[in-house]
């Protein structure tokens, strides 16, 4: 078995031109023009976003550089809702202020009026 997906014709070696052999795969799937990189991006974003570790992802993607994967694992304003709100569930866990942080305030008793000299 050979470690490609796309074969030669004869299926005994890799393709030379990727480029020729994608655009009859889109025709022959008639699925019109799709440009690979899409897909690779969509793949990166998708493995992002099921949790799996980002070193992983890029393994899989084949991407060797970090600033190349970034630019394929786009943030949308939907990721940042989502961040938002797991931020949020997260600080309704914890015990104190909407920020996390503790405080313990003791109350000082306050004076009655007839306590207050005139």
């Amino acid at each position: 078995m050979l470690p490609y997906v796309f074969t030669n014709r004869t299926g005994t070696d890799r393709i030379k031109r990727f480029d020729k052999t994608w655009k009859q795969t889109c025709k022959d799937a008639e699925i019109g023009v799709r440009h690979f990189h899409y897909f690779r991006r969509s793949a990166v974003r998708n493995m992002v976003r099921a949790g799996i570790p980002e070193k992983v992802a890029m393994r899989i993607s084949g991407h060797k550089t970090r600033s190349v994967f970034d630019r394929y694992n786009i943030v949308d304003e939907r990721d940042l809702q989502e961040a938002a709100a797991r931020q949020a569930a997260y600080l309704e866990t914890q015990i104190g202020t909407n920020s996390g942080t503790v405080h313990e305030f003791k109350k000082k008793p306050q004076a009655q009026l007839s306590e207050i000299p005139i």
